[in-house]
């Protein structure tokens, strides 16, 4: 998985909607964010960075910002229930109907 990040001189509404269409139909991009305040596409995805410029050159002007690994989301792993501590008394000295009564605890029928 990589990250590029590239710079676009995005002039008008049309350029931008060709060069998302031309990067939607390279294979390998997972995801894509374009910025038009600062004129920035990022890229997430298997791909190479030279082939996508070679793309996007020809509707308009590409500056490589930078290329490198893209940051793996962090996964929620949420606590099992089993797991915790019983410390409730009530589960202490609790016999199974296997075992039957033990001869020092107290029972009451």
């Amino acid at each position: 998985m990589k990250k590029v990040v590239l710079k676009l001189e995005i002039n008008k509404n049309k350029i931008k909607k060709k060069a998302m269409k031309t990067v939607l139909g390279l294979s390998g991009v997972e995801s894509f964010s374009v910025d038009i305040k600062e004129k920035r596409l990022t890229l997430i995805g298997n791909i190479d960075a030279v082939k996508v410029v070679a793309k996007l050159r020809k509707l308009c002007d590409v500056e490589i910002i930078s290329v490198g690994p893209a940051k793996e989301e962090e996964k929620y792993e949420p606590k099992d229930s089993t797991k915790q501590n019983r410390t409730n008394p009530m589960f202490y000295g609790a016999d199974s109907i296997e075992e039957g009564p033990r001869p020092n605890r107290c029972v009451i029928m």
